[in-house]
């Protein structure tokens, strides 16, 4: 359930996370997974990071990206060794194991972290990292434009019933705890409902690393598209995809039950809908940010 906000008028839409909805679909995609089969083991254990860990199936090659994009941000995010298992805020286990691997990234220590948010920490993270703090900026669930560059500035978010504005509060800060009291406020008012709103829809056809499968809603849900190769002989193109989830919990790269354990690469050509593990999309539900 997504974290409770105390805006009157926005209460009624902060189930927009992923919830015990989601539960009730990975039983429809598990049914519709059927056995694992097709087994083709791409996990390299020694891999410190995401394209040293998980391999290219045989005929592929990963989609060339630029050095300092976003796309190359995220096939060289670390990894915690292989084995690892997905952790909840307070320390419990993930109930499900669903992933091939997790990213070394923290979750926090409040139940904040959760589907949405995942997908703007990434995004947060590699604008901060590369120094583009004014690009830096997401929408509250009522609209409300929350940017980093005012929030460094030393100016907090405030909220009173329905009203939510900027007041001065310190002195101006680029520290990253600074950042991180920034995201924090950002999960707390933002979900999938206002990722929807403010990211633009793709075709299935111009999918790229970075892309986001997005069900905005209450509940709803948001998975990020980590990585991508293709078969330059067939144009065949196969991605790899990371969620959070909720409670809170370390966000994790998706195992594919349709191809068992060991390859977790999925298939643009899948037909009719997109089966994750605890989720099912639509080709109409592939979303970008807008710079």
């Amino acid at each position: 359930m997504k974290k409770w906000i105390t805006v009157t008028a926005l209460s009624a839409l902060l189930l927009s996370s992923c919830s015990a909805a989601g539960e009730e679909r990975s039983k429809i995609a598990d049914a519709v997974l059927g056995t694992k089969s097709n087994k083709q083991q791409l996990i390299h254990a020694e891999g410190a990071k995401v394209l040293e860990r998980i391999a290219v199936p045989k005929g592929y090659d990963r989609v060339p990206v630029e050095d300092g994009s976003y796309g190359h941000y995220l096939r060289n995010l670390p990894l915690k060794p292989h084995g690892s298992k997905v952790h909840l805020f307070n320390g419990d286990l993930k109930a499900k194991e669903v992933y091939e691997a997790v990213l070394d990234v923290d979750v926090g220590e409040r139940d904040l972290q959760q589907c949405a948010d995942a997908v703007m920490r990434l995004r947060a993270e590699y604008l901060y990292g590369s120094g583009n703090y004014d690009k830096i900026h997401f929408n509250f669930t009522n609209g409300f434009k929350a940017d980093y560059a005012t929030w460094r500035k030393g100016n907090r978010i405030e909220v009173s019933g329905n009203k939510v504005s900027w007041t001065k509060r310190g002195a101006p800060s680029n520290s990253y705890e600074v950042f991180r009291s920034y995201l924090n406020m950002v999960f707390a008012y933002a979900g999938t409902l206002s990722l929807s709103k403010e990211m633009k829809q793709v075709p299935l056809s111009e999918m790229q690393a970075g892309d986001v499968f997005l069900e905005g809603g209450t509940p709803g849900h948001a998975i990020v598209v980590l990585d991508m190769v293709e078969n330059t002989k067939t144009g065949d193109k196969l991605f790899l995809l990371a969620q959070g989830y909720t409670p809170a919990q370390d966000i994790h790269i998706l195992e594919n039950g349709a191809n068992g354990e060991g390859n977790p690469w999925y298939s643009t050509a899948f037909e009719g809908k997109l089966n994750t593990p605890e989720w099912t999309f639509t080709k109409e539900q592939l979303y970008r940010f807008t710079d």
